[in-house]
């Protein structure tokens, strides 16, 4: 893995294998992706003890970014979107500025990410479909809804034990079952659950955007560290696509 291009820099949760298989999956030659765990504790892939974790993820965030910066990458990403849930918008704004300023680097989130590729491809209208119970959706639908989308359908994955051993077939279905005819796009938030291998597939059979937390974050990393965000084969965002989806193949 070369870094002659850009250095991205993720911080994730304590127990997500899944960031650091799907990141180098979606990188283009010449970009290294570097990962730093978050200080947390108990993470067994269920919202067993969520809450807690994410108040040490955010209280620790400072160290864990500092420890990140030793790498000198050309941007860091807060690199799951249910610790950018609890921080809202402000929250987010307040973090990234103030590792900025600590450390030099620029500094994003996998939310913030979202959000501007969903614009970026003219999305008003929001299918949600998440691996969370309904207390954390319901987070999810009005963390979106602040940065000013309507969610037209949300669902949430059922009978998940451990979300890092779910199979993309899942998300697939997610995506799937909550698209409506409504919808100008399906958003697949969280970075534990394995998404951008669907994405294509997702898009060329509901004939709209598909995006994933994953997907997103890494779009924006590049984009922020000056590299062309184009990696084919994930969806039209990561295509360079930013017209809509990839569409319906010809009958």
């Amino acid at each position: 893995m070369s870094s002659w291009r850009a250095k991205l820099g993720f911080l994730i949760p304590a127990g997500t294998p899944t960031v650091e298989i799907e990141m180098p999956e979606v990188s283009p030659r010449g970009v290294s992706v570097h990962f730093s765990r978050m200080t947390a504790r108990g993470a067994d892939g269920t919202l067993n003890g969520l809450d807690d974790r994410i108040a040490s993820q955010i209280k620790h965030i400072d160290e864990t970014a500092g420890l990140m910066a030793c790498v000198k990458p050309n941007v860091m990403v807060l690199a799951h979107t249910a610790t950018c849930y609890q921080l809202g918008p402000d929250g987010e704004t307040s973090v990234c500025a103030r590792i900025k300023e600590q450390t030099g680097i620029p500094f994003i989130t996998v939310l913030q990410s979202a959000v501007l590729a969903l614009q970026t491809k003219g999305v008003r209208k929001v299918a949600l479909g998440t691996p969370y119970d309904e207390r954390w959706t319901m987070k999810a639908k009005a963390g979106l809804e602040s940065y000013g989308f309507e969610i037209v359908k949300f669902e949430w994955l059922k009978n998940v034990r451990s979300v890092f051993d779910e199979p993309p077939g899942r998300a697939y279905g997610l995506g799937r079952s909550v698209d409506c005819p409504e919808a100008d796009a399906v958003f697949l938030s969280g970075v534990g659950m394995p998404t951008v291998s669907v994405l294509d597939a997702l898009e060329r059979d509901l004939g709209k955007p598909v995006i994933s937390s994953a997907s997103a974050m890494m779009w924006n990393a590049l984009r922020v560290a000056g590299v062309e965000p184009v990696v084919p084969g994930y969806g039209s965002l990561l295509a360079g696509n930013q017209s809509g989806g990839s569409g319906r193949p010809a009958n």
